[in-house]
């Protein structure tokens, strides 16, 4: 409900620029719909209102038509798990908000996001139009809560508030994980115990206190409302997980993901997804044996929903999961699963609109010059929320400050 109040009043927002309105036709296009369609050839997808209008309609009536022959057009990729908007440079200090040493269960993030942060202009360029954007914590299990923005660059971005709980139940370099799973179980039992007790009781709840923020987020948890995010690599720790989940019919995620071959089967089976890095091809610690460029092929045929994600500094990487998309490819992956991968599997793992190219669904698009995946590909255009938008970055501005010739110093160049 909370996303669909979001959507409608971004919707709102937008439905009052003109550029908004006005319908536009894209044609003869390489179509890579993210859906069961799969790929139409020559084929013509019109937007209007933020959404996507028709696909290969009989009549074309459009205010703008973009002839697109010999180019490729895919839903606008999705990332995910990284501090885009929180963070600007790692080094300085005053630069980073996700992370607080007071963060509890519930901490929220989205409040320090910055849409004008200069990274997110250069992720819109390597053809991301969303992300779900994770807090971190470096010395406890609770991260917080992921929220999702689009990358437009608007000061009304952030189009879902709370899309998952992130918990990190792997190795710890203080202390045992045990105790993290235990705290873990212990506060869904209480809080099943206590909805089970309201549930059952009959006398007027007006004296009933107000939940706090970390009984809502449990709540939602076992309503199945709000994916939880588990980052973990050992297969051991991937077995507890699923147990878990088992016992609270939670929505579980998980992320990283390592050893998670020794598991497919049983991860498919209980429809758990896996955040997945394309490039990890050795183990970075005990916890992650079996990392291998080979994972995101071997869990897809497995019929494991697969999620790439750009790990480590994904923030200020973000532009390269084509690229790595393209990497998992070449090691076994299908190319439409790995075009699902980075659109319409995320979408349906944390419940977005978008990542796909279907009617009615928001119209966040990329045509791209070929290939996505290839390296010597660049995005044509890219249109988020039906509005297109700017593939200039900060980085093209410098490029052309220093590459133009002027009598004047270098430091009164613009």
């Amino acid at each position: 409900m909370t996303k669909f109040k979001l959507s409608m009043i971004t919707g709102a927002l937008l439905t009052s620029s003109a550029a908004f309105a006005q319908i536009t036709a894209i044609t003869g296009a390489t179509v890579h719909t993210a859906t069961e369609q799969g790929t139409l050839n020559n084929a013509t997808v019109v937007i209007e209102n933020g959404k996507i209008k028709s696909i290969n309609p009989q009549n074309i009536e459009a205010d703008v038509t973009v002839s697109a022959e010999g180019m490729v057009l895919t839903p606008g990729f999705i990332g995910t798990m990284n501090q885009l908007g929180l963070v600007e440079v790692g080094a300085v200090a005053r630069s980073r908000d996700a992370s607080d040493d007071k963060a509890g269960l519930d901490f929220d993030p989205s409040y320090a996001f910055n849409p004008r942060s200069s990274l997110i202009a250069y992720a819109r360029k390597g053809g991301i139009t969303q992300n779900v954007v994770s807090p971190i914590n470096y010395d406890a299990a609770y991260s917080g809560l992921a929220f999702t923005a689009d990358l437009s660059g608007e000061f009304d971005s952030v189009t879902d508030k709370h899309t998952a709980l992130v918990i990190d139940l792997g190795a710890k370099s203080k202390g045992s994980r045990a105790l993290s799973f235990q705290q873990l179980v212990e506060k869904l039992e209480g809080q099943q115990a206590k909805l089970e007790k309201q549930k059952d009781k009959k006398e007027d709840k007006k004296d009933e206190g107000k939940p706090s923020g970390e009984e809502r987020v449990l709540t939602q948890l076992l309503e199945a409302k709000m994916p939880l995010v588990v980052e973990i690599n050992r297969a051991a720790d991937i077995a507890q997980v699923i147990k878990l989940k088992e016992k609270f019919a939670l929505d579980v995620i998980i992320r990283g993901g390592s050893d998670a071959v020794l598991l497919a089967d049983e991860l498919a089976k209980a429809e758990i997804p896996v955040i997945i890095s394309g490039v990890s091809n050795l183990p970075s610690d005990f916890d992650a044996l079996h990392a291998n460029l080979e994972n995101a092929g071997k869990l897809e045929k497995a019929g494991v929903k697969v999620l790439l994600s750009v790990f480590g500094d994904g923030s200020h990487n973000l532009y390269q999961l084509r690229y790595d998309a393209g990497i998992a490819v070449s090691n076994g992956m299908s190319f439409n699963s790995a075009i699902k991968a980075v659109t319409s599997n995320v979408a349906d793992a944390f419940d977005l609109d978008g990542g796909k190219i279907a009617v009615g669904h928001r119209a966040d698009l990329v045509l791209w010059s070929a290939d996505p995946f290839e390296i010597s590909t660049h995005a044509e255009k890219v249109w988020i929320n039906g509005e297109e938008v700017t593939t200039e970055s900060r980085h093209d501005t410098l490029r052309e400050r220093y590459m133009t010739e002027s009598n004047l110093p270098r430091a009164y160049t613009k």
